[in-house]
C-alpha cells in the first residue's frame, strides 16, 4: 500500500462513517500513526439520504471528501480499499489492493441492509443505504412515472405509480412523508397528463406501531402526519415475498408495485476473520466488552453499527444510530491512548442525546431525555442538528439553500434521471 513505517504505534480504521471519522480525528494529532481505509473516498451523511432519494438534495451536498476531512493532520493516511479478511494471528488486513500490518486494528465497518436470509426481496427490492442505491432509488421513481405515460394499461400504470415501504423506522418514515409531498406539489405539475391522484404509497410495519424506539407520543404523532398527508400505513403485517411485482404478506394482503423500498431493517457489516460464532451477537454484530475490545482480544477493536456493547440498559447493544458511533469513536481515541501508555482504560458510557423523525413540510417529532414535542417547533430542531451534524461549511450552506428554496417554491429541482436505473425483472 506503500505506507512507510514511523516509530509511531500504527492504527488501522476499517471504515469512514462517524464512528471511523470521530476516531481519526481523535487521534490524528497525537504520537500514532493512523491508516483510515474504505471504499469509498467519501464520508456519507445517512440520516439525508431519502432527500437524494426523492430530489430534495443532490449527493455531493451530504458527502464529504475523506482525504479533506482529514488533510491538516500529521501521522495520517488514506487507502482506497475494500477489506476482504482480517488475520488476527499475524495482525494483517487483507484487502483488494494489498495486505497492511497493524499494532492496533478498530473494525468501524458499519452496516448493511438486513433481508432477513429473503433472496427474492433481496433481488428485487430497492435498499437506501448508501448514495448509489438512493441515485437508483430516485431514478426508478420518475423513471416508472415516464413509463406511468406511456401505457394504456390500467393496473400496470398503478402498480407504477403506487409506492411500497417495508419498515416504519425513521428512515421508512421519512421516506413516505418525502413521497407523499412529491405527489401533492410536484407530480401534477411535471405530469399533467397523468392523473397523479392515483399514485399510492404504503407503509407496512410488521408490530403495532412506527417509529418503535421513540416515545408513544411521538409514534402517534407520526401516524397521525403521515395519515392527513395521505400515507397508508399497515400495521402488525409481515411482507413475505416481492417478486418484482406483486407483494405478499403474510395475512391476505397483497400489493401491485413497481417499487418495494426494504428499510425493514439492517445488520452488522462483519468482516472475514472476526466471524467467530463466540464473536457475534444479535444483529450480526460483534461483541465487545464496555472499552469497546472485540471479545477475546486486546488490541482489536469495534465501534459504532458493528459493535455490541451489552450493557443493562441496552441488552441488545446500543441503538446503531449516529451519536452512539460518534461518541465510541471519541472515547476509544482516548482509550487507545491510554493503553499504549500502559494506562487504565475508562468504560464507555452512553450519554442519550434523544432520537428525531421528520415527516414533511412543518412535520417532525423530537424525543429528547427531558422534552419530547413535536411539530413546526419540533421541525426546525430537526434541521438545525441535522446542519450542525454535517460535515463542510459549503456542505451545510448548500443544504441550508436547498431547503429553504425547496420551502418557499414547495419544489425539488434536483428530480433527475442522471443515471438510468434498469430494475431486474422476474424471468420466471
Amino acid at each position: 500500500m506503500n505506507i512507510s513505517r514511523t516509530s509511531f504505534p500504527r492504527v488501522v480504521i476499517i471504515g469512514g462513517g462517524f464512528s471511523g471519522i470521530a476516531l481519526a480525528k481523535k487521534l490524528s494529532k497525537q504520537e500514532v500513526q493512523v491508516v483510515l481505509l474504505d471504499k469509498n473516498n467519501y464520508h456519507n451523511f445517512q440520516p439525508l439520504l431519502y432527500q437524494v432519494s426523492t430530489g430534495g438534495l443532490e449527493p455531493d451536498s451530504i458527502a464529504y471528501p475523506i482525504r479533506k476531512i482529514l488533510k491538516d493532520f500529521p501521522n495520517f493516511s488514506f487507502r482506497l480499499a475494500k477489506v476482504n479478511e482480517i488475520d488476527s494471528v499475524n495482525n494483517l488486513v487483507k484487502t483488494d489492493i494489498g495486505e497492511l500490518k497493524f499494532d492496533y486494528l478498530v473494525v468501524a465497518s458499519g452496516s448493511k441492509t438486513n433481508y432477513f436470509g429473503n433472496s427474492e426481496i433481496e433481488k428485487y427490492s430497492m435498499a437506501m443505504k448508501t448514495i448509489p442505491q438512493s441515485l437508483n432509488l430516485r431514478s426508478l421513481i420518475l423513471e416508472n412515472f415516464e413509463e406511468a405515460l406511456l401505457t394504456s394499461d390500467l393496473n400496470e400504470r398503478n402498480a407504477l405509480m403506487n409506492f411500497v415501504i417495508v419498515g416504519g423506522g425513521p428512515t421508512g418514515v421519512e421516506l413516505a412523508g418525502a413521497l407523499a409531498e412529491i405527489k401533492k406539489g410536484i407530480l401534477p405539475k411535471d405530469y399533467p397528463d397523468l392523473d397523479t391522484r392515483l399514485a399510492q404509497i404504503h407503509i407496512i410495519q410488521s408490530s403495532d406501531c412506527i417509529l418503535k424506539g421513540m416515545s408513544d407520543k411521538a409514534s402517534a404523532k407520526a401516524e397521525d402526519f403521515l395519515e392527513k398527508l395521505g400515507v397508508n400505513i399497515w400495521k402488525n403485517v409481515r411482507v413475505t415475498n416481492y417478486d418484482g411485482k406483486t407483494v405478499t404478506t403474510n395475512t391476505d394482503l397483497t400489493f401491485e408495485t413497481a417499487t418495494l423500498v426494504w428499510a425493514a431493517g439492517v445488520k452488522g457489516a462483519t468482516i472475514k476473520g472476526l466471524e467467530a460464532e463466540e464473536l457475534i451477537t444479535r444483529g450480526n454484530r460483534l461483541l465487545v466488552n464496555e472499552f469497546n475490545q472485540v471479545k477475546g482480544y486486546n488490541h482489536i477493536f469495534a465501534i459504532g453499527d458493528i459493535a455490541s456493547m451489552i450493557t443493562d440498559e441496552f441488552p441488545n447493544g446500543f441503538p446503531m444510530m449516529a451519536q452512539p458511533a460518534i461518541q465510541q469513536g471519541s472515547q476509544l481515541g482516548d482509550n487507545i491512548l491510554k493503553l499504549i501508555e500502559q494506562k487504565p482504560m475508562v468504560p464507555f458510557v452512553y450519554k442519550d442525546k434523544g432520537v428525531m423523525a421528520t415527516i414533511g413540510r412543518n412535520k417532525a417529532v423530537v424525543d429528547l431525555p427531558k422534552f419530547k414535542f413535536q411539530g413546526v417547533f419540533a421541525w426546525y430542531v430537526w434541521m438545525f442538528v441535522h446542519l450542525f451534524f454535517l460535515i463542510g461549511f459549503r456542505n451545510r450552506m448548500v443544504v441550508f439553500i436547498n431547503w429553504v428554496y425547496n420551502y418557499v417554491r414547495f419544489d425539488r429541482e434536483a428530480r433527475l434521471i442522471i443515471r438510468p436505473f434498469k430494475k431486474k425483472l422476474n424471468t420466471k
